[in-house]
């Protein structure tokens, strides 16, 4: 059975396939990049993926790739602190994941917080490789301010991005197309923002193979 057995429609069910047998085949941890001089060669597409600290970024990223431990969570919001790097394909490399600092901490020091939205920043407006950033939105929340503040640094930079909703299966289903509905709202005030919104759960699967096949997209394009 594949995942495009269950899709929602309009996605194609050829790409759908080809992201489900890609995400089964090797996915590797590359490298973690403190500093833009630690990045690796932009040789293939990368797509990366952005959120508030606590949105689920790591769960999300091991339940895409069907792995348990690929990206690290943790109990502690804030702790990934650099850019870290999954090889998805092997002989040939296709494309890369990036995991993005999570941003929104209270607790972590203004130095900090600022060296990582210079990293963010710099990374974003700089790699010409970057097919797609993925924004992560907390379905029982919705959109903060300081989302759109990422939402706004990310139409400056001119880079294309969808937003994505994490934990929908915490909510019921009424408010969640609520939610969505305003999610997809916001979005088309966006300039680069991509006007379809995928609601997800990493824990349940819910909108798995949906994301898959939008990020072989992104990076086909």
């Amino acid at each position: 059975m594949s995942d495009s057995e269950d899709l929602e429609p309009g996605v194609d069910p050829d790409r759908a396939e080809r992201a489900r047998k890609l995400f089964s085949g090797p996915i590797n941890f590359l490298k973690s990049a403190p500093a833009l001089e630690h990045l690796p060669a932009p040789s293939v597409p990368e797509i990366a993926f952005a959120g508030r600290s606590n949105v689920g970024k790591s769960s999300l990223l091991n339940a895409l790739t069907n792995r348990n431990n690929l990206a690290r969570t943790s109990v502690t919001p804030g702790r990934t602190q650099e850019l870290n790097y999954f090889d998805v394909g092997e002989d040939p490399l296709i494309f890369r994941l990036v995991d993005m600092p999570g941003y929104g901490f209270a607790r972590a020091p203004k130095d900090v917080v600022k060296k990582w939205r210079f990293l963010i920043n710099d990374y974003l407006r700089g790699r010409a490789v970057l097919k797609r950033t993925l924004v992560l939105i907390d379905s029982r929340h919705g959109i903060k301010e300081v989302d759109r503040d990422v939402l706004e640094m990310l139409d400056t930079a001119a880079v294309s991005y969808r937003i994505v909703l994490t934990k929908a299966d915490k909510i019921k289903a009424t408010e969640l197309a609520a939610v969505q509905a305003a999610t997809e709202a916001e979005a088309r005030k966006h300039p680069a923002a991509h006007p379809q919104v995928i609601a997800t759960s990493s824990e349940k699967g819910m909108g798995i193979a949906e994301l898959r096949t939008a990020v072989l997209e992104a990076v086909e394009i």
